[in-house]
């Protein structure tokens, strides 16, 4: 793919979803996933309480098989959640759930892109934790031409499969950004310029289509975790496959 689509002139970049995540992407740089609803909300919940949080792409029969083999719990979807299996991509849920040792947890979005990242640092990015990332990614030498970053909002999908980008993506991948400094894309510029102009973030998730989707069928908890904007130091980092807090391992 051209330059010119892929950023390369410029250390700190934005892009959306899997295939953009994939020509973004540098092997000596970072990756920043963000999926403020849920996927990277809830890693930030679960490695918070010492959990380590295995991605995977598909939930399925393929999953359990995934979970056995890193004799870890599986996440179910919101509405599977049972006494025995009570852990799913619910934030709200998973913070009140038993704390597992390692944990798989399923999505389509976020998870696709931490799973398939390859080569290069992965971490885990939201609301709740943008700024404690971004200071990590200055003191690891992040946002440079040796050491590029590529922030991803995530996005979610139409029924037709194709990629829908969402505010509270956008207001993720801003909130980090903001806090990085360097040569910018002009994709990274804006994606920054416009969580700077959203005079109140947490409210702006909570009356887009994301956050109404959530509280229309029940769990309107979810987006109050993903809105509590800087509440946790925590920075999720992708090692041998599970993210863990850089911070503590």
């Amino acid at each position: 793919m051209p330059d010119y689509f892929t950023q390369r002139a410029h250390p700190v970049r934005f892009g959306w979803g899997p295939t953009e995540a994939h020509e973004l992407a540098d092997p000596r740089g970072c990756l920043v996933v963000i999926d403020v609803l849920s996927f990277t909300t809830a890693v930030s919940v679960a490695v918070e309480g010492g959990t380590a949080v295995y991605p995977y792409r598909w939930r399925d029969e393929s999953a359990r098989g995934y979970a056995d083999e890193k004799d870890a719990a599986l996440a179910v979807g919101r509405t599977a959640a049972t006494r025995e299996s009570p852990w799913s991509l619910s934030p709200a849920v998973l913070r009140d759930a038993p704390k597992p040792a390692r944990l798989v947890l399923p999505s389509p979005n976020g998870s696709t892109i931490a799973a398939a990242a390859g080569e290069g640092t992965v971490v885990a990015a939201c609301l709740r934790n943008a700024p404690a990332v971004a200071e990590w990614l200055l003191a690891e030498g992040f946002g440079t031409p040796a050491r590029p970053v590529a922030v991803i909002a995530s996005g979610e999908r139409w029924p037709d499969g194709s990629l829908r980008p969402c505010l509270e993506d956008l207001m993720g991948a801003g909130a980090v950004l903001s806090g990085l400094r360097g040569d910018f894309s002009v994709e990274a510029t804006l994606a920054a310029a416009a969580y700077a102009a959203t005079p109140d973030v947490p409210d702006a998730v909570r009356r887009c289509g994301g956050g109404i989707e959530l509280v229309s069928i029940g769990y309107g908890g979810d987006v109050d975790v993903a809105t509590e904007a800087d509440s946790t130091r925590v920075v999720p980092v992708l090692r041998d496959g599970a993210f863990v807090d850089a911070g503590t391992h």
